[in-house]
């Protein structure tokens, strides 16, 4: 794990939701060796893991194969990570940050010490709304649009590419990778615990009006709040001010007169 101020020399971790064949998974994995990248993980690969045809396509990618990880949900396949790019070649309702390979690698270099990573979605119909808000940006490939079917390993192929290029042009420039006390932000996990907090409080003072709305207007707020770039200090804050608009018992403190209480009103001063 990369300490602040510096580069992970990992890279972004590649992470394939829902994988339908293992020769995809395994092709994943010999562009990112191709490419120096080495954290793969994958979520509900139908096939189950470990698979042989994943292993047979990766074509001695081994060191990658070897340290795949395998989670139920993307949100606990992301929880460690702080910044994160959704690929899509669908045009989405929610406003976000969309970049191409090669900003995204540009960008993903600049985070410095944030752990990073890019969700593929499955093959046949990609990431869903909901997934692609837990994301801080779209990624999105300039494929013709008559026909914007792209291979799972493919997409991999380019992103690693463009990273590696990024990478190199970065080192033969001398330039750093992060400024001067740049912070790292939030892991996804920490947000999402946020994220939840934040939406049972608004569920509680009915603000989700009509209720048929309430998962487009979460994922709104999500994504708002994504482009904030919170760091884990922000995020403590933000849990802070709706535990206090909650009126949640604070912990427990000495009064004035001596008593102990819990309460946040200015009685208990």
């Amino acid at each position: 794990m990369s300490s602040k101020g510096k580069r992970d020399p990992a890279g972004p971790a590649i992470i394939l939701v829902e994988p339908q064949l293992g020769e995809n998974i395994g092709t994943s994995a010999r562009a990112m060796a191709n490419f120096g990248l080495g954290d793969l993980r994958i979520v509900e690969p139908r096939e189950g893991w470990p698979n042989e045809r994943a292993k047979a396509a990766a074509s001695g990618a081994d060191h990658v194969l070897d340290r795949v990880r395998v989670f139920p949900t993307v949100e606990e396949a992301i929880g460690d990570l702080g910044f994160i790019y959704a690929t899509t070649a669908r045009t989405r309702e929610m406003a976000t940050d969309v970049a191409g390979p090669r900003e995204a690698a540009t960008k993903l270099l600049a985070l410095g010490g944030t752990r990073t990573g890019i969700l593929f979605g499955r093959e046949r119909s990609g990431l869903t709304n909901d997934q692609v808000a837990l994301a801080d940006a779209i990624l999105t490939l300039p494929v013709d649009p008559k026909f914007s079917s792209l291979n799972v390993a493919q997409a991999v192929l380019i992103v690693a590419y463009e990273w590696r290029l990024a990478l190199i042009g970065g080192e033969e420039r001398g330039l750093p990778f992060a400024g001067p006390g740049e912070e790292e932000q939030a892991p996804k996990e920490e947000l999402i615990r946020f994220f939840e907090h934040f939406e049972d409080a608004l569920d509680t003072a009915g603000f989700f009006r009509p209720p048929e709305k309430k998962p487009h207007m979460m994922r709104a707020l999500r994504t708002m709040l994504n482009r904030a770039r919170l760091t884990e200090q922000e995020v403590r804050t933000l849990r802070g001010v709706v535990a206090a608009l909650e009126d949640r018992p604070t912990r427990p403190r000495r009064r004035r007169d001596g008593t102990i209480t819990t309460s946040r009103g200015k009685g208990g001063a």
